[in-house]
């Protein structure tokens, strides 16, 4: 009796168990079910950041940072933004005016209508001058005419042409020509001529064509290395190149000589040939 018991109980409470899950899992879904009608909105879209964000790259920053430094290294006219409270003056004269406060110098440009530029920024305090336009203008030209006339760092290109010595005259002005356009951008021209199959051409005749070649760039070309038979001696090879800058002016020097010597032999000539008349 007792195990009977038990086991009616048992099942009463598996079977009551199941009623209030089964209960538990409507009354869930009652309360769940409305709210899954209404819609969802959606998560706001951040196009107006990633749009910001293209225009602040690293290298937007970098090239901001070398105009900035560009500008700050150029020789020029400052205007009132003077970043010291003190500075050392310098007057449009070269004379030192001692350390001054930037309000002073303000007030010297205004009543002298000067500019100022930046001599030097390593020093403490940073060294200004005061100057024309004219002068900012004329000190510019002195900068870009030294800037040219330092040597070139690098190796020096050499370009290469190599013809026959029986070649025809029109073809070798379109190689002087070549030559010459090759010299004006500061090059070297090493030119090798070959000795013409079937043809006994002597040496002296290929120097010639050199010789030919660089009297039509006065001023402008010399030979680096004087024509040499290389290839066993069945070619010969020179080198020009450009003239540098003083030998461009001692050639003009010289030319002007030359003029000035001619004039006076002339009119010397015209007071003989007068004197002979009379």
């Amino acid at each position: 009796m007792a195990a009977l018991f038990l086991k009616r109980l048992t099942l009463q409470t598996v079977k009551f168990e199941n009623s209030c899950v089964r209960c538990f899992g409507k009354h869930i879904v009652q309360k769940t079910a409305p709210a899954q009608s209404f819609p969802i909105a959606s998560a706001p879209r951040l196009s107006f950041l990633i749009h910001a964000e293209a225009f602040s790259t690293v290298e937007d920053t970098q090239n901001e940072g070398k105009k900035k430094k560009k500008s700050q290294t150029a020789f020029g006219n400052i205007g009132r933004k003077i970043s010291q409270r003190i500075i050392h003056l310098f007057d449009e004269k070269g004379n030192d005016m001692g350390n001054m406060h930037r309000a002073d110098v303000i007030r010297l440009m205004d009543e002298r209508d000067l500019r100022l530029v930046q001599r030097n920024a390593s020093t403490e305090p940073a060294e200004y001058q005061l100057m024309t336009g004219m002068q900012i203008l004329q000190e510019r030209q002195r900068l870009r005419e030294m800037k040219k006339a330092s040597p070139k760092t690098g190796p020096t290109l050499t370009k290469e042409l190599t013809f026959s010595s029986n070649i025809g005259q029109h073809d070798l002005d379109t190689k002087t020509k070549q030559i010459q356009q090759w010299i004006k951008k500061e090059r070297q021209v090493r030119i090798t001529i070959k000795k013409g199959k079937n043809v006994d051409v002597s040496e002296n005749k290929m120097e010639e064509i050199f010789h030919q070649i660089l009297q039509t760039m006065p001023g402008m070309a010399t030979f680096l290395s004087r024509p040499q038979a290389v290839q066993g001696g069945k070619a010969l090879m020179c080198v020009l190149r450009p003239l540098s800058k003083n030998e461009e002016k001692a050639y003009g020097e010289t030319q002007k000589t030359q003029k000035s010597d001619t004039l006076n032999q002339d009119q010397g000539n015209d007071k003989e040939s007068n004197i002979l008349h009379q």
